[in-house]
């Protein structure tokens, strides 16, 4: 792969001022749901002000698989974009490859690590060198609910499984969906985590799905985690494979359903569709899981050039890391910024509290990546867990089977 580095074409202006080409910048994502289109043209308009072009490349597809593809078609033929969305292990991925230029210079010269959580800073770095750029922060285990719904029929926001299957149950009778689910890996393999939380802890959580322990994905935590997955499944329609997660947020926030585990980016639906999260949308951390928080970020890895393309990547780059886009992108986006010092003032109470709840979990290590969002294990390891947790999903597997399912295809992953 890293010989295709001598073949990469990108289309740039020779300067800001004066443009040769129309298109300079050619940024390729998964964001296309209304909400999240809403956000990068946030960035699409910040570049253009500074007098580069913008070629959007949107690959639908809410996990970012068939983006990735796409990727990995573009830089085979040698001619990838100049940024590509990343996720946290896919920033590795390709770093390991020597596909990602260097933006240490930068990053030093604007002070990226005064700002950024460890994590963040750890996550677009490799080899000593920062090789992405952030966009946010999100959190997975939140979940969302339907507040005319809940007033309706006299529901407090549930703070356990227990709560949460007594909500589900009076939904039931009312006629209304408890649970928006899409049937999807990466959209069940969220609830996955929520039930390993509630299961174990954050202890839990690391010992069996970051350092994959086989004693801990084969324990009894782990197996009545499966029992909470076989349980909640009770309480979704019929009609939930191959739903997109966007999909499911327009249930809640039409009333269909009442309630959504997703992660924060459900909140650019909400804005979008001019409901306010945390007054029309309720939001709480998943049943069971205060005081933890899983943890993914969307960054974009720029491909090595020299010369005016290597600065179009530095004026990206630039506009992203700007405190005032974060702020917007992020307003846009319904995740917080990546850049601890944007003020909380303009977010939703969610936002805020998200803002809170990261800190102190960072200083509780209770804070996890997310294997759903590529922050926790490389693909290989994060696509076996997946498979597992999809096939339990669609079979009456129990879920001792499950957990030893769990284990064994994780050693043949690794």
């Amino acid at each position: 792969m890293k010989k295709l580095l001598s073949a990469l074409v990108v289309t740039v202006f020779t300067s800001p001022v004066h443009p040769v080409f129309a298109e300079d910048v050619e940024a390729l994502h998964w964001w296309t749901s209304g909400g999240e289109a809403a956000a990068i043209a946030v960035l699409k308009d910040d570049v253009k002000k500074k007098g580069y072009g913008w070629k959007d490349v949107p690959v639908a597809g809410g996990g970012g698989d068939a983006a990735l593809t796409a990727l990995k078609a573009r830089v085979t033929a040698g001619n990838p974009p100049t940024a590509s969305q990343l996720s946290v292990m896919g920033v590795r991925a390709w770093a390991e490859e020597g596909l990602l230029g260097d933006l240490t210079p930068l990053a030093e010269a604007e002070g990226w690590s005064k700002v950024l959580l460890k994590p963040v800073l750890a996550g677009i770095s490799y080899d000593g060198k920062v090789v992405a750029v952030p966009f946010n922060l999100h959190r997975s285990n939140w979940m969302w609910m339907n507040a005319a719904v809940f007033a309706k029929y006299d529901l407090a926001p549930p703070k356990t499984w227990d709560e949460f299957y007594a909500v589900g149950d009076k939904l039931k009778a009312a006629g209304i969906i408890p649970l928006a689910l899409g049937g999807e890996p990466w959209q069940e393999t969220i609830l996955f985590e929520d039930a390993v939380l509630s299961a174990g802890g954050a202890d839990l959580y690391h010992k069996a799905l970051l350092d994959l322990d086989p004693a801990a994905l084969t324990s009894d935590e782990m197996v009545k985690a499966f029992d909470t997955l076989r349980k909640v499944i009770q309480y979704v329609d019929p009609n939930y494979p191959g739903r997109a997660w966007n999909l499911g947020t327009a249930m809640v926030l039409k009333g269909e359903a009442g309630m959504q585990l997703m992660g924060d980016w459900a909140k650019g639906e909400i804005v979008a569709a001019k409901l306010v999260p945390g007054k029309d949308i309720l939001c709480t951390p998943a049943p069971g899981n205060a005081g933890t928080y899983t943890f993914h970020f969307d960054a974009f890895g720029m491909f090595p050039t020299s010369g005016a393309k290597a600065e179009a990547q530095k004026a990206l780059a630039t506009s992203i890391m700007d405190p005032s886009f974060q702020e917007t992108f992020n307003l846009a986006k319904g995740s917080i910024p990546a850049r601890t010092d944007v003020k909380p003032d303009k977010f939703d109470v969610c936002a805020q509290q998200a803002m809170k709840d990261i800190k102190q979990a960072e200083a509780d290590d209770a804070l996890v990546g997310s294997v759903q969002g590529g922050a926790a294990q490389p693909p290989a390891v994060q696509g076996a867990i997946q498979d597992v947790v999809a096939r339990f999903f669609s079979s009456d597997q129990s879920s001792k089977d499950a957990a030893k399912a769990l284990a064994d295809a994780i050693a043949d992953a690794k």
